[in-house]
């Protein structure tokens, strides 16, 4: 298989289903915008498996990072999947219970916030909260299709993602001791 096409060469790409639109489609930019927080998630897992510091569930926590990346291409799927077309990888309910619970196992095993932090740390950590702006992004960008996604549970996911990354990057940086910055009010 050929990596390139040259189709998109004028500025306009296929959605599912081969429909062309502008590169410049709130579609295209939506599910840009979940490929690239993706792509952070990826390089947090990656900085987690080559970091020297281990903990007794590292591998089930890239295994949830690695489920993250997955659910995400259903997301993508969906905004890029026509209006009038069946989308083939639809979000379900349990995508996002997934995550609440997930959120809930990592939040007891953390120190209580008191007050905001930095998002900073351990690079894997930073990372995190990287994915996590990224996804915010991704949200933001889906509520202008929010008439197009209205059965859809994408921006739900979307919100909730972002909390699940929060924790997850302040997981990681208990787990591997590092440090929590609290914003300092001046």
């Amino acid at each position: 298989m050929r990596i390139y096409t040259r189709s998109g060469d004028k500025g306009t790409t296929s959605l599912i289903y081969g429909e062309r639109v502008s590169k410049n489609d709130i579609r295209v930019e939506a599910y840009g915008t979940c490929d690239e927080a993706n792509s952070m998630i990826g390089f947090a897992a990656s900085l987690i498996t080559n970091d020297t510091v281990d903990w007794d569930d590292k591998e089930e926590f890239l295994q949830e990072l690695r489920r993250v990346q997955t659910v995400l291409f259903h997301v993508g799927s969906e905004m890029a999947t026509p209006t009038d077309k069946e989308v083939k990888w639809k979000l379900k309910k349990e995508h996002i219970d997934e995550l609440e619970e997930q959120i809930d196992r990592w939040d007891q095993q953390l120190p209580e916030l008191t007050n905001f932090i930095l998002p900073a740390g351990l690079p894997a950590s930073a990372a995190l909260h990287s994915a996590r702006t990224i996804v915010r992004r991704a949200e933001r960008i889906a509520v202008a299709l929010q008439e197009e996604l209205e059965t859809s549970f994408v921006i739900s996911y979307l919100n909730r993602l972002s909390d699940y990354l929060f924790v997850a990057a302040r997981f990681v940086n208990v787990k591997c001791g590092g440090e929590e910055f609290a914003l300092e009010i001046e």
